[in-house]
């Protein structure tokens, strides 16, 4: 696959938002029994990370992804269940191999989360047969 222009196809100021209800699978209390039942930082990333997809995804040509390659986030404030998150992406820098956003996510009441997320775009077929590469390498070992 040849390489892609990333600064002709992704417009700075792309933007998009992902909505999640925070349930207990999705808290801290889900993985550590004991600790509050408050929505948990790497759910609220992840939540960043698909919202940042999907403000480039369209973007992008057919058989490309976008994968999460750095993650500077603050998680500041708890959020209990039922509430709802909203994660917001807005694309801030494109350079010939990533995309950076800001980033930030929101409870309804008070900013959660802020910072910022690169990704980088794949063709999604290498993307397949490098991970079914490192998979096969698993039943090598010792």
């Amino acid at each position: 696959m040849s390489a892609l222009d990333l600064a002709a196809l992704v417009p700075l100021g792309a933007s998009a938002t992902r909505q999640v209800t925070v349930t207990r699978e999705l808290t801290v209390a889900h993985a550590y029994p004991g600790l509050p039942e408050v929505y948990a930082s790497p759910q609220m990333i992840m939540l960043m990370e698909m919202a940042c997809a999907d403000a480039i995804g369209a973007h992008l040509p057919a058989g490309w992804v976008s994968v999460g390659v750095h993650v500077d986030v603050k998680h500041l404030a708890a959020t209990p269940i039922g509430m709802t998150v909203t994660a917001s992406a807005k694309v801030v820098a494109v350079d010939a191999r990533s995309v950076r956003f800001k980033v930030s996510a929101h409870d309804g009441l008070d900013l959660i989360g802020s910072g910022f997320h690169v990704r980088a775009p794949v063709a999604l077929e290498r993307f397949v047969e490098g991970v079914a590469r490192k998979t096969a390498k698993l039943g090598e070992r010792p």
